[in-house]
């Protein structure tokens, strides 16, 4: 049914049903609706608002002439501005009053009124106008630390000066601009769903980046003179050694956002040239999506990894780089295994699923508890299934597969390239080649491409030539139908792209297989014997997303890097 405000522009005469529906009926229950009418020149901006205010009695503002000090700016969400066109601009009492586009968007006000508990009262604005306040808004709320401090305050620490103490260094990463500044930064990446927070020191600024989908993005720059201070608070904020600049260190933090609502934090810091380099992990159990099906498996990998990992026992490896998937791989099996007959530990640094009815360790190497310690006290706890965070040298290994040589599912990681390279690399680890052969059962490589927005995305039109070197072949071409990505984005977004999806190959270690392991055989070798059963490797199912439009060749190509 098409939106309310499609009606009210017909019977205003401002435009015609016939142009008017189609993208009623395209864009029901968002804000795109109207856009795309203004964007297609078939209502002023400006009429509809003056029109709209007199039909619903909604008065029509100025937005260029309002108080900015007088915004509520804790109640304004940039997601919600994007979505619903709608600024909160000025609070009295229990009352809010709105600046909106559309004053028929019901559902628009009543997130408002959720969020906020105020009543909420419409006020007429432009579209040009609501996008000039949010705009400015933000480039305020990125305004450089400096202007928080004052020029005073600014002289009390140049660049690559240390304090005489940790007292003072304490107090002024205390100082109230400092820790509005950082709780900022982690709220804007939570806001924006980034996984990774990088705040990286350099000759002349320090530099904040998100990593977004996978990618990272430039959010901000601050002086150099302000990272120690910066710095000096988020090492408070999780535990660290302030004084401590000429080694690594590593810790966590959490942060409360509501009563039930909470983001743990894995925090690094990296001394470097101009100072210290912080790498935080945004850890949040409860965004994880455990259902197998939704990770992006085939039907037949499914098939595959369900059955073998509900065997009594053997391991199961997953591969890839940091920040490919692995764990929530891990998790979603273990959330199907899950049943109170079955008796499951695990060990990682640090737990970054929490999950009811498993035993979860981290591991404390002050407290002489590594991998292989957890490991060993693990199989003095009557385990049916053991889950490691990673595999890290030979002793953890060689624990690992006698486990799963002696009753029990062991399911582990492994930071290689593909399945093949795997074998070799837990034969370069030092363990023996009958041990690798009979304990391993199957090995998952993986890797998280962004998945298309399929409100914006665009048909994609390739030369032959180009398809075919992509991984096509010339009997598929004439019945491909691709995507890409809008770089223009939508307000549901981010430059074309929203989530991620995996690609995988899923690959059994079958009886052939095992025996060139025995024998020496190279990976390639094993490559090649894996394609002859019938295995996907990355690229092809890659590809798979790619005929389907869930994803864009151009990122395919970026992931798998052929």
């Amino acid at each position: 049914m098409p939106p309310r405000i499609a009606k009210v522009i017909t019977n205003l005469g401002l435009a015609n049903e016939p142009d008017i529906t189609p993208i009623a009926n395209e864009h029901v229950g968002t804000s795109e609706f109207l856009t795309e009418v203004f964007q297609q020149e078939l209502v002023s901006s400006k009429k509809l608002s003056k029109e709209l205010s007199s039909q619903f009695g909604t008065p029509l503002f100025d937005l260029d002439a309002i108080n900015h000090d007088l915004i509520p700016r804790e109640l304004v969400q940039s997601k919600s501005v994007t979505k619903n066109l709608a600024i909160p601009i000025y609070q009295h009492g229990k009352s809010l009053f709105v600046a909106v586009l559309d004053p028929t968007n019901k559902s628009a006000i009543d997130e408002i009124k959720f969020y906020t508990g105020l009543q909420v009262i419409p006020i007429q604005a432009e579209l040009h106008a609501i996008e000039q306040l949010q705009k400015k808004l933000e480039e305020q709320d990125t305004t450089a630390l400096e202007d928080y401090l004052g020029d005073d305050d600014m002289e009390l620490e140049a660049a690559g000066d240390e304090p005489d103490d940790n007292t003072e260094s304490e107090e002024k990463a205390n100082e109230a601009p400092v820790v509005k500044y950082v709780n900022k930064v982690l709220i804007d990446a939570i806001t924006r769903g980034a996984s990774d927070i990088h705040i990286e020191p350099f000759e002349k600024e320090l530099r904040v980046r998100f990593r977004i989908d996978g990618i990272l993005m430039k959010i901000a720059t601050q002086p150099i003179s302000l990272a120690a201070r910066i710095t000096a608070r988020i090492k408070i904020l999780s535990k660290l050694d302030i004084a401590e600049r000429r080694a690594p260190q590593d810790g966590r933090m959490k942060m409360k956002v509501s009563r039930t609502k909470a983001y743990d934090f894995r925090v690094n810091t990296l001394p470097t040239v101009w100072g210290e380099k912080v790498v935080m992990r945004i850890l949040d159990s409860s965004a994880a999506n455990l259902d197998l099906p939704s990770l992006g498996f085939t039907d037949a990998q499914l098939d595959l990894y369900t059955k073998i990992v509900n065997r009594p026992y053997g391991m199961v490896l997953i591969t890839g780089p940091t920040g490919s998937g692995k764990t929530v791989t891990l998790y979603s099996a273990l959330n199907m295994l899950n049943t109170p007959a079955k008796n499951i530990s695990t060990v990682e640094d640090p737990v970054e699923i929490q999950l009811p009815g498993i035993t979860q360790v981290n591991i404390n190497e002050r407290a002489n508890l590594g991998f292989s310690d957890a490991l060993r006290a693990f199989l003095r706890q009557d385990p049916d299934i053991i889950m490691l965070g990673e595999i890290r040298d030979l002793e953890t290994a060689e624990i690992a597969i006698k486990a799963s040589q002696t009753g029990h599912m062991v399911l582990s990681t492994l930071h290689t390239n593909d399945a093949p390279s795997t074998l070799t690399r837990l034969l370069n680890m030092g363990v023996p080649a009958f041990n690798v052969a009979s304990a391993v059962q199957l090995i998952v490589a993986q890797r998280l491409v962004r998945k298309l927005c399929q409100n914006c995305k665009i048909p994609e039109d390739l030369p032959e030539k180009a398809l075919i070197d992509g991984g096509f072949t010339a009997e598929e071409i004439p019945s491909l139908a691709l995507s890409k990505a809008n770089i223009k984005g939508c307000p549901n977004c981010t430059k074309g792209y929203k989530g991620r999806a995996g690609i995988f190959q899923v690959m059994p270690v079958s009886e052939p297989i095992k025996i060139m392991i025995m024998e020496g055989c190279t990976e390639n070798d094993i490559d090649v014997q894996s394609r002859k059963e019938g295995i996907l490797d990355l690229r092809e199912s890659g590809l798979l997303k790619v005929k389907s439009g869930i994803t864009s060749l151009e990122e395919i190509e970026r992931v798998t890097n052929v």
